[in-house]
Order: C-alpha cells, then structure tokens, then sequence
C-alpha cells in the first residue's frame, strides 16, 4: 500500500524512469522466471516425445504458404517474420514490423544431433542457453557460444555472432555448414559451401531480407568439463595492445578475452578446456550468489595480481550472462551487493525482451540520447587507435576486447586483402561519461572512424550512417546480385532499410 501510495505521489512515469529498479525486481524479475520455466518445459518436452523433428517439415510447409498467399494477395507489402520486435535481444525498435506482412515463424527446437558427422541440425529461433543445456549432457558444444542466455541462431546467423574463441572459429558464421531457407516464390532451398555456395555467403548479415531461414547445421566439438582460466592484469594502453594482440595469435588458448576499466587499465584473461581441474581452485561463477563476472575480474586489477581458476564450462560460456555484460548495474544499483545476490540472485537476469516491453516511451528516449550498446569489429593492427578513438568520442567503461578471425569468405563482410585477418570486436555498453555526449554526431563521428580502418559496425544496433556510408562499410556486391536474381526487391527490403535509423525515420 506504501509503495503504491509513493507511485501515485511520484507518478508512475517519473518512478519507471528514475527508480526503475522498483518495478524490475518487484515485477519483471518473478515474470522473467516464469518465462524461463515455460520454455524449458517446453524443451524438455520436446526432447522426450522427439516430436521437434516429425513436426519441422509441417511448419515448414506452413511457412511455405502464408509466403505464397502473400503472392495471391498481390505482393503489396513486403514480408517480415512476425516475431514481436520486443522478443529479440536488440535495443533497436523495429517499426517496420508495423506496416510489413508478418511471416509467423514457430521455430524453436534442436532437430538432430549428428555424432558421426558432429553438426547439430537446428530451428532459428532455438537460443545459446537452450543449446548449451541440451548439448553439454551428451559431451558437445559448439566452437562459438555468443554470449547471453536468449541470443538465438537465427540472429547470429542473420545478424553477427561473437565469443571468445571466435580467434580460432571465427564469427557464429563460420561455423555453419548449412541453411535452410523459404525464399520469395515460397520454395525451400538448402545452401552450403558446395550447393547454392552464392545463398550461403550471402545470407549472414543480411537480416532477412533474402528469405526466411529454417534450420540451420552448425558444427559441434567435443566439450570438456572446465576451463582453465587465467588472468593478468595490465597497466599502459600500448603494453594492453600488445599483450592482448599476442595472446590473440596463439592457437593453444581456447579462449582470449580483455576487460579494459580505464584507458590504461586492463585484464587479459586466457582459457584452457581441461577436464582435470585444481579442486582448490574451482570456481563456479555462474551459481547465483557468486559475484557478478566483471567485478571479480576487477578484483584482479585492484590487487595488481595474476590468478588462475577452473569454470565449469556452461558457466564459463554464459559468464557475463546475470550481469548482462554490466548493463544491470544501470538498473539494479545495489545488484552485486552480497546481500540481494544470496536473497534474490536466483532471478537474475530479468529477461531483456521484458526490459523492452515495458520500457516506454520515455526511457526509450532516455535510453538512446545517455546510453550507447554498440559494438564494432576493427582490425587488431589498429586496436590502440581504435580503444583512444572509443575513449574520446564516448569514454565508457568498462570496454569488452574479443578477438576474431575474419576469413577471406564471399559476402558482406570479409578483410581487405586477399587473406584471413585478425580482427578484434570492441564492445560498448553503458553511459557514455564524455561530456556533451550527443548520441548521433557522436557515432557518426565513431563509424567514420571504423569505415576509416576498414572495420564494421554490428547491425543489432543504432546506426546512422547513410546508405552510401553504410555500402562503403559492406561489400553489398554479392548480396545485390542475389537480391535481383531471387526476385527479393519486392518481397523484403533491403538490409539498410530495415536496421539504419536515418531509413527508419
């Protein structure tokens, strides 16, 4: 009765925005629960009747014909999946969804694990959590987790995906095997390196605006028990580069993974999957009282000491998956004292769709004027300039550094030269502390800078370049043939059209 009383004395919009804490934990963190029981019951469910593979093909089918009664209706609209826009993982406020012919897409189950061939057969909409959990049990995993719980495949295949291995793999992309699509005349068509190779290269970072994907074939690799994590800290930007660069070259670290609190103050942090650990040195970080992963890694900066653990691999995978990264500091102030972590813990993190849902207008605005989530991929030659560039035009910390191998692949994305480069994404999420921070002359000023080192902005985000801009960033050449020869310009929009805010506004 109090708080209502102090709801009503403040009003409602004013206690969303400025207390937000109050109605995520009293509302969306008991939701975000229930949630997670629907869909792993679901899940589970689904494995123990093995209905996901009998019933694929019947959805499919129904795909198939919403997309060719789209066709009888004149094809007067283009098409869209008609997954709200509040259920993905982007920030981004997807209006298009509005005005578009919406495509219902139920797609979210493991199909087939193949040992023999070690590629695991899945829907779209199956997420990085639920993978992890149906994998893991039966001694699999794949080369790439990106982080978070709910990111899906279908978004990292569409969009971009990211881990710490991604040094050795590559991005989400690479490794996949194959797609499977509805495309604009309502035919489903496979694509692989050998079969429709043209489709496969085009598809990642295309948003879906090439047709409807399916299913997908990913491929797997043995899982072992823990990592065995190590962490260094590092003091100067020049020593961090260097370090981070060198670790980065070296095929022995599964992983490699840099923290940076300040312009000059960092954590490296290298992995090992083993499955012999230290007992004394186990540390299972994703159990819900334990610290949030940021902060303990900055125990190791403040101490001015190296250190090595052993994460049980699930954990190690979905590390900054309570914290969202650090974004839930910016909503729950108080959500790494020990006191709420043993207390309430339990519900950590609320659902980011639910975050969405129930933002409003008003902290959405809030939101995309004080807060910047963006992540850009350069060249690790140039991540010393990259990291003062980041510093300047927006100085937010901390700063996530993952490195990754960009194959010399056909398609939107791929380096300048000839061969395979190493690149590294720079991830910033938070308030940006620079003063006279203004949001869209500041990264315009930012993705200037990127296109300037041949780099690349991840589409989840707000961007503002214009569609000259934005086609000198990508290699549209491959992805346009397609468009014209699959009869796409009338069916979808184009790639810019649906994710640019100057398109979109």
């Amino acid at each position: 009765l109090l708080l209502l009383l102090w709801v009503r004395h403040r009003g409602l919009e004013a206690v969303l925005v400025h207390h937000r804490w109050v109605f995520v934990c009293l509302f969306l963190l008991p939701l975000s629960i229930l949630f997670d029981i629907y869909y792993q019951l679901r899940a589970w469910a689904v494995w123990r009747l093995h209905s996901a593979p009998r019933q694929h093909a019947q959805r499919v089918r129904h795909i198939q014909a919403q997309v060719r009664e789209w066709k009888k209706e004149g094809s007067k609209r283009y098409m869209c999946t008609g997954r709200p826009g509040w259920l993905t993982v982007s920030l981004r406020v997807g209006k298009y969804k509005k005005i578009h012919k919406n495509i219902m897409i139920n797609l979210m189950d493991v199909l087939e694990v193949d040992s023999e061939r070690q590629v695991v057969r899945v829907e779209p909409l199956v997420s990085m959590g639920q993978l992890t959990a149906h994998l893991n049990p039966m001694g699999w995993t794949i080369p790439v987790v990106p982080e978070l719980d709910d990111l899906t495949v279908g978004g990292l295949i569409m969009g971009t995906g990211i881990e710490s291995s991604s040094h050795i793999y590559g991005l989400f992309q690479h490794t996949c095997v194959a797609y499977e699509l509805v495309l604009a005349d309502g035919s489903l068509v496979r694509c692989s390196p050998t079969e429709n190779s043209d489709l496969f290269y085009a598809v990642p970072w295309s948003c879906g605006t090439l047709g409807f994907l399916v299913a997908a074939e990913i491929k797997m690799i043995p899982a072992k028990k823990y990592v065995k994590i190590h962490y260094e800290p590092v003091r100067g930007l020049q020593k961090i580069c260097e370090k981070f660069t060198e670790e980065s070259k070296k095929k022995e670290n599964s992983f490699v993974e840099g923290l940076l609190y300040s312009l000059d103050e960092g954590v490296i942090m290298t992995g090992v999957l083993t499955d012999e650990p230290e007992q004394s040195k186990i540390n299972r970080i994703g159990n819900y009282y334990k610290p949030w992963f940021f902060k303990h890694v900055e125990k190791y900066l403040k101490a001015d000491r190296t250190g090595v653990e052993y994460i049980p691999s699930r954990h190690y995978y979905h590390r900054h998956t309570r914290s969202i990264f650090w974004e839930l500091q910016d909503i729950i102030p108080f959500g790494n004292n020990p006191v709420f972590r043993y207390l309430f813990g339990w519900m950590v993190p609320p659902k980011i769709s639910l975050l969405k849902l129930t933002q409003g207008e008003a902290i959405r605005k809030l939101y995309e004027q004080h807060h910047v989530v963006q992540d850009m991929l350069v060249p690790i030659k140039s991540l010393e300039k990259s990291i003062q560039t980041f510093h300047v035009d927006l100085n937010v910390y901390p700063l996530w550094l993952c490195p990754f191998i960009l194959p010399n692949n056909p398609g939107m994305v791929h380096p300048k030269g000839n061969e395979a480069e190493l690149y590294v994404d720079i991830g910033a999420y938070g308030e940006p502390k620079r003063k006279q921070f203004e949001a869209r002359a500041s990264m315009r000023q930012m993705e200037k800078f990127v296109r300037s080192v041949h780099g690349f902005q991840m589409l989840y985000a707000d961007c503002y370049m214009t569609r000259e801009e934005f086609w000198d960033m990508f290699d549209g050449s491959l992805y346009h043939k397609l468009r014209e020869q699959m009869n796409c310009k009338d069916a979808f929009p184009e790639v810019y059209d649906k994710i640019c805010k100057a398109a979109r506004h």
